[in-house]
This record gives structure tokens, sequence and C-alpha cells, in this order.
């Protein structure tokens, strides 16, 4: 888990009963021995709002091998509260573990270029990749296959 660009607080939204916890760290998400796809995202950006029903076709079909935590940035992008967040997810159905973070180093320690971004994370805690802008379901699916294979 010492291999994490930077360990940050969250704050669990949605699924504490998957992540384990309401407040915990993100190395504790990591530290549950499975793969961990980190999407960041916010509640006012359409991007992120039209990828959030392929992330949510391929946390249904792998949830019991990978971990998705979609982190909510939107503070610290000019993208969005809380409320944005909470209420974006709510209106899409989103069931896969959400929350957000006091600590904005995730922005820059990440390497967060465009939203949403996501990283692929092995349960060791190495980032073996990022993709900037949004994934399709297909196109997850593939890096998801390949984190697990990785792992």
């Amino acid at each position: 888990k010492d291999n994490l660009p930077l360990d940050f607080k969250v704050n669990v939204y949605q699924r504490d009963d998957i992540l384990g916890g309401h407040e915990m760290n993100f190395s504790d998400i990591v530290a549950q021995g499975k793969p961990v796809v980190l999407n960041a995202w916010a509640g006012l950006c359409p991007p992120c709002r039209a990828e959030m029903p392929d992330l949510q076709a391929v946390f249904e079909e792998f949830e019991d091998h990978v971990i998705l935590f979609g982190l909510d940035i939107g503070v610290f992008t000019g993208l969005g509260n809380e409320e944005d967040a909470r209420d974006l997810i709510e209106n899409i159905g989103v069931t896969y573990p959400a929350g957000n973070t006091d600590n904005a180093r995730v922005v820059s320690k990440y390497k967060v270029l465009g939203m949403p971004s996501t990283f692929f994370i092995t349960p060791e805690g190495n980032s073996i990749r990022s993709w900037t802008g949004p994934l399709n379901e297909s196109k997850l699916r593939e890096l998801v296959t390949d984190l697990i294979a990785a792992s």
C-alpha cells in the first residue's frame, strides 16, 4: 500500500457496506485485497455524467473481483459541490461506492489532467494505468480485465 501516490481520507457517500466504513483512508480500501478502479469525477461534469452508466454496468459485472470507487473532486475543479455530486449519482441510479475527500493534493499527486480520470490500482497499491477522459463500457471492461490479470 506504500506505493500509492498519496493516501487520503475519504468521506463515503454510499456503499459503505462494500468499503467497510463511512470515513476511512483510501489505503484501507486498497488493503481489502482486490484491485481498485479509482474514478475521479464531479457533479457538474457532463463527460462524467455520460460515463457513469458504463461504470455502473462494469461495476455490476466485476463487483466480486474489483472495487470501483467514484471519487468526487468537484470542489477542487470548480465542477460542483457534495450536493451536486450526490444529486447526480442519485439521478443516474449509480450503486457503486462513491465519496469525496478534503485533500486537494489528490488532484496533483494522481495527475488528474482532465475529467473524468480513472486509475487502475493493484492490491499492492501500484497504479498500473491511468485514463484521462470518459471510458465506454467495452474499453473499461478491457482495462478492468487487464487489471485483474496483473493483480
